[in-house]
């Protein structure tokens, strides 16, 4: 599929005239005249490279990348301008502009910058259905701006050894962001190795994690390799790293060091070749102000650091998922079961998620497993949901909180459907679209926003 690129300038010229060059380049463009504008485009469908005017009508080109920055930092922004100076140039680029060209510019140059920012963006376009194609994000299914802008960050991180700590809710698929970040590195061929740090007692996981020698403890009949050394080669992953007891934060620090780990009983160590990955649900800064967790550890895992959303901040994702797993479960038992009755996804959609993508897993095996027809009715979610479902908030509750997010996300619930996203938000069409234009949405943004892939 062509590259996205997204191009902002309130000259209708100036817009049609770089549309008709980039379409001709193969590139899919879409246009904004705004920094309002572009942000709104940025929530419904993301483009891999924006291409955007200093000179804009309110918010101008500098603020729109700071804002695009602080939550898409690995999204490319070029800006051009007919007032440009080399300290405006030298300032751009310190705060991380991808490039900076001044008009009149040559086509050319801005073709081989837009290359140049493709090539760096580490994000292949989504596909349009489902992540066919995409095999390191088998598993991961989503068609959110925010989990967008989270797996293009993975896929960036992956082409480096640095160490990745993902934090996030339980149920929110750390295991599965942690195996795709493997597949899409060059360990890829390496094995990938998993351990629950709480899960396994304190006088047991030094031994699993290291390895031991023969009658260092008792019951150790034999020498036995740990997981350190099962993983070299390949990828290593501690999820709820902040439940490690303090003793062995020492260890694992030391390893992390001097690449070397040490069975226990042994009096020499062994070098291991192994990339780390961590995950946490827990606030590991307050852990650390506790005395609870090393702060010498923790700069040691959080060289990068990912962050997946709960559920319900990636409400859009639900439907997909929900086919996604129906899919999974169907097939598992063999029955002939093609999805979800309208009034029943309308509830999953709208639901309280406090388990996150597990819960929802369940609640689909649950509603598969009982549901005797193709379509699974609205009472066997209620049934498996064991609790009402969460009603859309009003207009009004909203408008506190963020109005522009709330009209993108019951654009994306209803498809774009005017009247019933009115509907939901308990206002007339007319007042309705009076707010879509407030905010530059278009209904037909969302009509034609299908997106990709899971977790």
């Amino acid at each position: 599929m062509s590259a996205h690129i997204l191009v902002v300038d309130d000259d209708e010229d100036i817009l049609r005239l770089l549309g008709m060059r980039l379409r001709a380049r193969g590139y899919r463009v879409s246009t904004a005249g705004s920094a309002e504008a572009a942000l709104a485009q940025l929530a419904v469908d993301p483009p891999r490279v924006v291409v955007s005017d200093v000179r804009l009508p309110g918010r101008d080109g500098l603020a729109l990348f700071e804002e695009i920055r602080a939550t898409r930092p690995a999204l490319p922004v070029i800006l051009l301008t007919a007032h440009g100076t080399i300290p405006d140039a030298v300032d751009a680029t310190s705060r991380g502009v991808f490039g900076y060209l001044t008009k009149p510019f040559d086509s050319q140059i801005l073709l081989e910058k837009i290359d140049q920012a493709l090539q760096v963006s580490a994000r292949d376009e989504a596909p349009s259905e489902g992540g066919a194609g995409e095999a390191w994000m088998d598993g991961i299914v989503f068609r959110s701006s925010r989990m967008a802008t989270l797996m293009a960050e993975a896929r960036m991180v992956a082409q480096s050894e640095a160490s990745v700590l993902i934090r996030g809710e339980s149920g929110t698929g750390k295991e599965v962001l942690a195996r795709a970040i493997h597949r899409a590195s060059p360990r890829a061929k390496g094995p990938f190795i998993a351990i629950n740090c709480g899960a396994i007692p304190e006088q047991l996981l030094e031994s699993e994690l290291f390895g031991h020698m023969k009658g260092a403890f008792t019951g150790a009949a034999s020498n036995r390799g740990g997981l350190f050394q099962a993983a070299n080669g390949g990828t290593l992953f501690l999820d709820e790293i902040g439940d490690m007891p303090l003793a062995l934060q020492v260890k694992l620090l030391r390893v992390l060091q001097e690449r070397v780990v040490r069975p226990v009983g042994a009096t020499r160590g062994e070098p291991v070749d192994v990339r780390l990955l961590s995950a946490t649900h827990r606030d590991l800064e307050a852990a650390m102000a506790d005395g609870q967790f090393r702060e010498d550890l923790y700069y040691r895992l959080d060289v990068v650091s990912l962050t997946l959303p709960r559920l319900e901040e990636r409400r859009e994702d639900i439907p997909l998922l929900a086919a996604h797993f129906v899919q999974q479960v169907a097939a598992k038992y063999g029955k002939p079961i093609n999805g979800f009755a309208p009034d029943a996804l309308e509830a999953l959609a709208t639901a309280a998620w406090p388990g996150n993508v597990r819960q929802l897993y369940n609640v689909v095996e649950q509603s598969c497993a009982l549901t005797s027809t193709p379509l699974i009715p609205l009472s066997l979610v209620q049934r498996a949901l064991r609790a009402p479902s969460m009603e859309a908030l009003t207009y009004a509750e909203a408008k506190q909180r963020f109005e522009r997010n709330y009209l993108v996300q019951l654009l994306k619930l209803t498809d774009g459907n005017v009247a019933d996203a009115a509907r939901i938000a308990d206002r007339n069409r007319t007042e309705f679209y009076r707010l879509l234009q407030k905010h530059d949405l278009a209904p037909a943004m969302f009509r034609s926003s299908e997106g990709a892939a899971e977790v």
